[in-house]
């Protein structure tokens, strides 16, 4: 079974979800390679300088110095090759109904899925 997505970039401070999650994408041949980053200010360098070019992000919103909601204004920011084709799912244990509605009506974000992320979200991103 090939890959689906060449380059996975995992998006959340909390070491024990980046920990878990990697397991289930690469247990899963979600992607060819999988970068974790603790943090959304390294990922918004990492983005900006070309030194990582994912094709799907897992972005997580609650995080120190930088959340999900202002990396993504950051993102917008950022002019990357074939940014329109990256698919970012926040991925996130927030019930908040307000942190669901801002994903949802936000243009990059492609789902909001609740941690922790399971095979059967997996399943149906690549369905």
């Amino acid at each position: 079974m090939s890959n689906r997505y060449k380059t996975c970039l995992l998006i959340d401070d909390n070491y024990i979800d980046n920990f878990v999650t990697r397991r289930i994408l690469e247990g899963s041949n979600f992607a060819d390679k999988v970068i974790v980053t603790q943090s959304a200010t390294e990922a918004i360098q990492s983005l900006r300088s070309g030194s990582v070019q994912p094709d799907v992000i897992f972005l997580d919103i609650r995080m120190p110095l930088m959340g999900g909601f202002e990396f993504l204004q950051e993102y917008e920011k950022i002019d990357i090759q074939g940014k329109d084709d990256i698919k970012i799912f926040m991925l996130s244990s927030s019930l908040d109904p307000a942190d669901m509605k801002k994903s949802i009506n936000n243009k990059f974000i492609t789902q909001f899925i609740h941690k922790p992320l399971t095979q059967k979200a997996l399943d149906e991103i690549n369905s």
